[in-house]
């Protein structure tokens, strides 16, 4: 063994001391673990196709997957920002704020709003009624239909959660400049905007039909 590969070990353990892993009482399991952290960030998944024999976009399958971690961040981030009001830790904030935005809607455009599959909307639904933050009245046209509006509970609730919720949202803007925030925020809606029009109009189609368009 000769002395480059100590060099080169030296010179990582320095990368890992300049890291935000490194702690006061970092061991050694905690340093090979952010090596193989660093290995796997630094792999292109597009090797495991090649071997496969598979062709790959490594462009739009990084973009899944990136959409999909940050998806997984951001409901640990709102159950710690909303540890004060575990009522509205599973996605009943945003039902709750888009009534206090947008009052008097029915269950099914409510729930249309937040995207969500409508069983999943439903039960939300419900656990805001039970407890007591939203009610709903027979709507006036059609009596077979619902509205729903906030209670004095669930003004109070908005009321108190809304610096929480701030705070999470700034948490999970990251380090992002005020230029790269308006940047990912427009490419955001560009990408919402796409994938809301099927969600609205094109529930059933295989995906093979839909990126035709």
């Amino acid at each position: 063994m000769n002395t480059d590969f100590f060099i080169d070990l030296l010179h990582q353990v320095k990368d890992f001391e300049n890291s935000g892993a490194c702690k006061p009482h970092s061991s050694a399991e905690d340093f090979r673990l952010w090596l193989n952290d660093r290995k796997y960030r630094e792999e292109s998944p597009t090797k495991l196709f090649k071997k496969e024999q598979h062709e790959v976009s490594f462009t739009e399958n990084e973009i899944c997957k990136q959409v999909l971690l940050l998806g997984r961040y951001s409901k640990q981030a709102i159950r710690r920002g909303l540890k004060d009001f575990p009522e509205l830790a599973n996605e009943e904030f945003t039902y709750l704020y888009r009534l206090k935005d947008e009052p008097n809607l029915t269950k099914m455009q409510l729930i249309e709003r937040n995207g969500h599959e409508k069983q999943t909307g439903t039960q939300i639904i419900r656990r805001l009624l039970e407890s007591g933050m939203v009610a709903e009245k027979n709507d006036e046209k059609d009596k077979r239909s619902k509205r729903l509006n906030l209670t004095s509970k669930g003004e109070q609730v908005f009321h108190e959660s809304v610096n929480k919720v701030n705070i999470t949202s700034k948490f999970l803007s990251g380090q992002l400049d005020e230029n790269e925030k308006t940047t990912l925020l427009d490419l955001l809606k560009k990408l919402n905007d796409f994938h809301g029009h099927f969600y609205r109009e094109d529930k059933t189609s295989d995906l093979e039909t839909l990126i035709q368009y």
